[in-house]
């Protein structure tokens, strides 16, 4: 049995920092009660984080499905939402035993930043008209519609209560952002979100402002509301199932996609995918079970339980039990804090999740392709829907590679002294990624590499993202990775390009 810490312990504060204000606002934003985040928050670091196959990773309630879940529950009603989650929790357990969470991997990363910024655009867009205690409509398009009755709001008659939201929601905003951007190193740990809660929580309480706040039940038990058998058996209706199946994908997509990241950001055991896809779906059972919203890994706790020194499991487990304990014993704290605050974190949160840096990454070292794959992902996440946008994004990044699936990736490896040479032939595309990860993080841990791709002929974005992620990991552990540049003449222009980028970054990484 491993020790606690006290840097574990240390972490799961930070942690839980960082958490609370996003469970309440993503709770806000997805148009339900705030315990409901709540009780995500405690069943993903305690359940969760027990069982995950990413050790440092944190799940929890995640912006990324806020949006589904306010217009599911805008549609269906918030009882419905119990029984899709216990069903998309055991699709998620499925596609663990069945050992299928590499593939998850395989996805376009142009299709997830895609949907991903078509999502944090729908969040500003909807909290906009919470930061001017509006309620928000259910679609991108219906919340521009609506913005000009909720700005006529500010001054219908003199300054208006909705006048005094907006002013506190900014100065949250303000705190917040000028937290982050000039905090001293020494309080580098305390996350900006929670500084702009609290400013604007203070002054909301301090000066008496008339304006929405959190509002909570007497004791977490009365929060939690178990699905009747009545609502299980709407499971039946097509729209209700579409959405089972939405949630167990995203949900799953963003669990791993987060899990990815945080491995290249520590140097620790390496994410069980698989193991870690059974763990959030057995966490979204509980969720369901418990009235709760839906959880994911989110990559916002992870970087700060790692930022803040983690190093097992523990601190994970630890954020949960501090969200359990406040709202046990101090709900009437969390009953100060104002609707406005909660939705200037959420913009915050939304607008980086459309992070044009991954545009900018994807046409200098992709082209204009993988570039308007993301456009249009976009455009009809936002216009249309999640489904449909990420149905049609990962059509168009299929129809990219569909000449050259037939031609299969060869992966052949040989042994040279202290050196195992890879060699990589044929076309690498998104339906060789499972293969290529299970080939690479197979090598033995303690020899050096020698990555080669004269005879490959076509390399598309996915499989050149995920080889370029490998070589930067592997050579911040201080395995020496040597890449071959000078490929034979005829090689497809993408793959020389490809390999002298490796080639640069296997050399400028750091060590550990």
């Amino acid at each position: 049995m491993k020790v606690i810490t006290l840097t574990d312990v240390a972490a799961s504060i930070v942690v839980f920092l960082v958490a609370i204000p996003l469970c309440l606002g993503i709770a806000i934003a997805s148009g339900v009660p705030v315990a409901m985040g709540l009780v995500s928050g405690i069943v993903g670091g305690i359940v969760v984080g027990s069982l995950a196959g990413s050790p440092l990773q944190v799940s929890g309630p995640a912006a990324g499905l806020a949006v589904i879940v306010f217009g599911f529950v805008e549609q269906y009603g918030v009882a419905a939402l119990g029984p899709v989650l216990v069903a998309a929790g055991a699709l998620q357990v499925l596609a663990g035993f069945l050992k299928i969470g590499s593939w998850f991997r395989a996805i376009s990363p142009a299709v997830v930043h895609g949907m991903l910024a078509g999502i944090g655009i729908l969040i500003i867009l909807g909290q906009a008209h919470v930061l001017m205690d509006a309620k928000p409509a259910a679609g991108g398009i219906e919340n521009v519609m609506a913005i000009n009755d909720s700005v006529g709001n500010l001054w219908s008659n003199g300054i208006t209560d909705q006048a005094l939201a907006l002013v506190v929601g900014l100065a949250s905003l303000v705190a917040m952002v000028a937290w982050e951007k000039f905090r001293p190193a020494s309080l580098r740990l305390l996350p900006g979100a929670l500084i702009g809660v609290a400013f604007g929580t203070i002054v909301t309480a301090a000066l008496n402002l008339p304006i929405a706040r959190v509002t909570l039940p007497a004791s977490l038990a009365e929060g939690i509301s178990t699905p009747a058998v009545a609502d299980f058996l709407r499971l039946a209706e097509p729209g209700i199932f579409a959405t089972v199946l939405v949630i167990a994908v995203i949900a799953s997509a963003e669990t791993l996609l987060s899990a990815a990241a945080v491995d290249r950001m520590h140097e620790g055991p390496r994410t069980r995918f698989n193991k870690e896809l059974f763990a959030q779906g057995l966490g979204n059972g509980i969720c369901g079970m418990l009235g709760a919203l839906p959880i994911t890994g989110v990559i916002v706790r992870s970087s700060a339980n790692i930022q803040a020194g983690a190093k097992t499991r523990a601190s994970a487990i630890m954020h949960g039990v501090w969200v359990l304990a406040l709202v046990a014993l101090l709900p009437q704290l969390l009953g100060l804090v104002p609707l406005t605050a909660l939705a200037a974190v959420l913009l915050v949160t939304g607008w980086r999740l459309v992070s044009l840096h991954h545009v900018r990454h994807l046409f200098d070292h992709h082209g204009w392709l993988p570039v308007a794959i993301w456009l249009v992902t976009v455009t009809l996440v936002v216009t249309q829907d999640l489904l449909v946008g990420v149905g049609l994004g990962f059509a168009l990044s299929l129809m990219e590679v569909l000449p050259y699936l037939r031609n299969r990736l060869r992966i052949d490896s040989a042994e040279e002294g202290e050196t195992i040479s890879v060699r990589l032939g044929g076309s690498a595309t998104c339906k060789d990624v499972p293969a290529l990860l299970t080939a690479l993080e197979g090598l033995p841990a303690n020899r050096n590499i020698r990555l080669a791709g004269r005879d490959l002929g076509y390399l598309d974005h996915t499989c050149a993202e995920t080889i370029s992620d490998w070589v930067k990991r592997e050579s911040r552990t201080g395995r020496l990775v040597e890449i071959v540049a000078n490929v034979r003449d005829g090689t497809h222009p993408r793959i020389i390009s490809m390999f002298r980028r490796y080639q640069n970054e296997a050399r400028n990484a750091p060590s550990a």
